[in-house]
């Protein structure tokens, strides 16, 4: 089984948007997916409390203990502030961390400080582990997405997405779907900025 972990030290960076999207799109290609909800709101959970059945399956864990080979993917929607030895668990598990970054000064000084302790875990300077960051309510060729670049340069870790602001996330989520769910008309523009975090994702 594959474990991506979505996190970030901050609060309102896109976690839950970035792991319930992520778990759709990889439903949606078939794969048996399981979602482990890490934070105190529970929004993940919530989300998938209300997804239709007739929608491809999510699974929701309810403990890290109940991890297992049953699944083909895991997503782990982690809490804020994530740290010390949970920090180093979640590693262990991970073989992709995706770190959501929202356009302020405040998130990138946070983001960048995160990154290079994820850089120093020995899981990630082995190879084991890949690290990406995704631009949040992001365009590209704006202020924001320069100073994303700007200070991610030193980092030498991909950019997998700028991901637009736009009602059509919320809008899904209310209903238990992901952006995967939607027909191509509501959401063409929103997968386009998807792509290559999709093909990052299923490189081994």
């Amino acid at each position: 089984m594959k474990t991506v972990l979505i996190a970030n030290p901050k609060g309102g960076s896109g976690k839950t948007t970035l792991s319930i999207n992520i778990a759709g799109h990889l439903a949606n290609r078939g794969q048996r997916v399981a979602m482990l909800d890490l934070d105190r709101q529970q929004s993940s959970a919530l989300w998938l409390a209300t997804r239709p059945a007739d929608l491809p399956p999510i699974h929701a864990l309810n403990s890290k203990k109940e991890h297992g080979r049953s699944n083909d993917w895991l997503v782990i929607d982690s809490p804020a502030g994530l740290h010390g030895k949970n920090l180093a668990y979640a590693i262990k598990l991970a073989h992709k961390i995706i770190v959501p970054v929202a356009p302020s000064l405040f998130d990138l000084q946070a983001s960048r400080d995160f990154l290079q302790l994820l850089a120093d875990e020995k899981a990630v300077r082995k190879g084991k582990c890949h690290i990406g960051v995704v631009g949040m309510r992001m365009e590209m060729r704006t202020k924001a997405a320069w100073a994303l670049e700007h200070f991610l340069s030193t980092l030498d870790l991909p950019i997998l997405a700028y991901l637009r602001e736009t009602q059509v996330y919320v809008n899904a989520a209310f209903e238990g779907k992901s952006l995967f769910d939607l027909p191509h008309h509501l959401a063409g523009r929103e997968l386009e900025q998807w792509e290559f975090l999709q093909d990052w994702l299923e490189k081994d």
